[in-house]
């Protein structure tokens, strides 16, 4: 199982993106535990300036926008 961090401050992008990988993995039959970080302590321990931004098992994979759903599978391949 994967575990799949949404960075951000719980803006609407922020959540989009939360949704777009839920129903991504959804779609595949993949197990992910995904955790939303709204502590900006957190968030800059992973040296991302801009959010919403993605870690998936503690590698960031995205930053700065709401990925798009073919890139979002891709993470899943």
């Amino acid at each position: 199982m994967k575990t799949v961090k949404v960075l951000g401050s719980g803006c609407a992008n922020c959540r989009n993106t939360a949704d777009l990988i839920q129903d991504v993995a959804d779609e595949l039959n993949i197990e992910i535990k995904l955790e939303k970080v709204q502590d900006m302590a957190q968030i800059m321990a992973y040296q991302v300036m801009s959010t919403p931004a993605v870690v998936i098992d503690e590698q960031v994979v995205h930053k700065g926008s709401v990925p798009k759903r073919d890139v979002v599978t891709s993470w899943f391949a």
